[in-house]
């Protein structure tokens, strides 16, 4: 009997898809080796299976993304964590993962933890005014945390961001039962000295999974540099209603006279802080061409 199902976990090829309540462990069709392609975490498949707990992965269906660094697919929303302090909100971070998501069709979320610590009003301002859903939380005292999984229902989530801005405290208090260690390597996730290295999907409730990486502090995406370029200025969503509005169609948004843009920064319709970085991020890129691209 066919069905399908979201792939879980993989290991040593063996894969694990979740159907309706049940985990079937595995084998994947010999054609997907001759034609050079592997199931990967995040993907929906269809498979056959030959009892409640084995089966065979038959198809994979169409990706709407796919990343190297963690290998997963089919991220619907990046959380984008950032604290009060140690280390304090860095507005290019954010602003590059925001990008990066964007550009690979995910929605980004901003998450500002330990609002115990001190206020947010700046950071909430910049991004609610730059149209990103954000949110103010305390993983310490559990404030905000009932929202965050609201958020999270019916999604594939991922959740991303500096070391030490509580990543594995939110999500221990959005799901005491993945007991994840906090300021460490976290062993039930395959992370700890001894163990091997993998990826997984942990299904958390109403609909959501969340991607086992709390530790990965950038998006690796596998899509060449040179296409994210072109596409910049429009992964800068509070950019887009200016963007046909320049004097020149050849306008990079950073400098130009005659720059819709520009002018909107000056009018504060565009958050300065955003176009520091989109600027930052396209002097990172402006050199590459079609030509000399490297896969990121």
């Amino acid at each position: 009997m066919t069905k399908k199902g979201i792939l879980i976990k993989a290991i040593s090829g063996f894969y694990y898809v979740s159907c309706d309540g049940n985990v079937y462990e595995c084998k994947a069709r010999g054609n997907f080796r001759k034609a050079g392609v592997s199931p990967v975490v995040g993907d929906m498949v269809e498979f056959s299976s030959l009892d409640n707990t084995h089966g065979i992965v038959e198809q994979i269906a169409p990706r709407k993304n796919l990343f190297n660094r963690p290998l997963v697919a089919n991220i619907d929303k990046l959380f984008i964590v950032s604290a009060y302090s140690t280390p304090a909100p860095d507005t290019l971070m954010i602003d590059r993962l925001t990008a990066l998501a964007v550009y690979n069709n995910i929605e980004p979320i901003i998450v500002f933890n330990k609002s115990d610590m001190g206020s947010f009003d700046e950071f909430y301002s910049i991004y609610t005014k730059s149209g990103f859903k954000t949110y103010v939380v305390s993983a310490r005292e559990n404030k905000g945390i009932d929202a965050l999984k609201a958020e999270m229902q019916n999604s594939v989530c991922a959740f991303s961001g500096n070391s030490g801005v509580g990543k594995s405290s939110i999500l221990n208090a959005l799901f005491p039962e993945l007991n994840l260690k906090t300021g460490e390597v976290s062993d039930k996730l395959g992370r700890g000295r001894h163990t091997t290295r993998h990826t997984e999907l942990f299904f958390v409730g109403e609909g959501a999974y969340v991607v086992d990486t709390p530790g990965f502090s950038t998006v690796d995406t596998n899509e060449d540099l040179y296409q994210f370029k072109l596409s910049l200025a429009e992964c800068f969503t509070d950019f887009n209603q200016f963007l046909g509005d320049c004097k020149f169609t050849t306008c990079s948004h950073t400098s130009e006279k005659g720059c819709a843009v520009i002018d909107a920064v000056k009018e504060g319709k565009i958050q300065k802080s955003r176009h520091d970085s989109y600027v930052a991020l396209w002097s990172e890129l402006k050199d590459i061409t079609s030509w000399n691209t490297k896969q990121k």
